[in-house]
């Protein structure tokens, strides 16, 4: 049966993001050093209790998922939240990148095996990886963001995805002009699912009539792929866009961007992270935001606390874990005013958001 993270952590983690929902995500740029090339530690971190430790002598990492710490989105948020945290604590913080799911257990033991306190899995993918490499080192710590790991060692943090994508489901109804919205997906997977679900739920939810183009890319990080999806649905006449797919949704907005040159009216919506700070507001509507980097810096911080406990903590509108972001240049204020509306709604049970989409 899987366990549940403390009260006290669930609202520790809540509170902390939801002070931090009122701005966008840190744009420090990412580390090109990777934790492999910092020195190991001598001491495994079985030996030295984190609550017991100077946080200086902490050593927290991560292991991404595909795309890298560069991916403008998912992986890139959470290194941000960990490097913010890094640089406020003064713990030691590194990266390793998986270009294939070969990587996840040598980069999640390389991480055991050199003492780090504590390491992250960034990603579903990293799912059962994890739950090998924390059974057979029961005494490291663990945590994953978006999988759900049933190890006395590991905190699992997932999201809401559907609820947040809802909301800008609701603006794309609104706001499109031909009636007819594009989702681009990257790997086929109940974390992007979750995505497609509330984003058709919010856009029926206000305009019935319009019509979803879906494609799922098979990749997070193949942005040639994510600019032919991204032509296809355009030229189906689609102009809202939104894509779930890390770095391959750069390729949506670079062909959104050409096609905006040659006088098309189109638009993208960002994930993960304010993506208009990276692609600008000439072609991002809005984007839905997802607080990792608020969860990374949470539950790191509890380590240092000794607080640290194992467990899943699934963070949604309520908890401010997902939502748009606090600028929205693009989008009317009658738009915002019913994307308040149904968040309210959501927020207080009246309305429930699907996991899936029900062809």
């Amino acid at each position: 049966m899987k366990k549940w993270l403390s009260m006290t952590m669930i609202f520790t983690l809540a509170a902390t993001v939801l002070a931090a929902c009122g701005g966008g995500n840190a744009e420090t740029p990412a580390d090109e050093t990777p934790a492999a090339e910092t020195p190991a530690a001598e001491t495994p971190a079985a030996e030295t209790p984190a609550a017991e430790a100077p946080a200086g002598d902490i050593k927290i990492g991560m292991v991404t998922d595909f795309g890298g710490v560069n991916d403008n989105s998912f992986n890139q948020s959470a290194w941000e939240g960990l490097q913010a945290f890094g640089e406020k604590s003064g713990v030691e913080v590194g990266y390793l990148q998986s270009a294939q799911d070969s990587d996840y257990i040598p980069n999640l033991n390389q991480y055991v095996q050199e003492g780090w306190n504590l390491v992250w899995g960034i990603g579903f993918l990293l799912q059962d990886a994890m739950l090998e490499v924390a059974k057979q080192n029961p005494d490291a710590k663990f945590a994953i963001i978006d999988g759900v790991v049933d190890a006395p060692n590991v905190a699992s943090v997932t999201f809401k995805e559907h609820e947040g994508a809802f909301l800008v489901g609701v603006v794309a109804g609104l706001m499109t002009e031909s009636n007819k919205i594009g989702f681009v997906g990257g790997i086929d997977i109940p974390v992007i699912q979750r995505f497609e679900a509330g984003f058709r739920a919010g856009i029926a939810a206000v305009n019935p009539d319009a019509e979803v183009i879906e494609n799922y890319t098979g990749s997070f990080a193949d942005a040639g792929q994510g600019k032919a999806a991204a032509a296809t649905m355009y030229n189906q006449g689609a102009d809202i866009i939104f894509h779930a797919a890390g770095a391959t949704g750069d390729g949506v907005f670079n062909e959104a961007q050409e096609q905006k040159k040659s006088g098309k009216n189109v638009w993208v919506i960002g994930v993960d992270k304010d993506q208009s700070i990276t692609f600008g507001n000439e072609i991002t509507l809005t984007s839905m935001m997802k607080r990792v980097d608020q969860a990374m810096m949470t539950v790191s911080q509890s380590l240092v606390d000794g607080t640290f406990a194992p467990g899943v903590v699934n963070l949604g509108i309520a908890e401010n874990g997902v939502g748009l972001p606090e600028n929205n240049p693009n989008v009317p204020a009658d738009v915002l005013a019913k994307v308040q509306e149904f968040s309210d709604k959501i927020k207080s049970g009246e309305i429930v958001v699907p996991e899936q989409h029900q062809d």
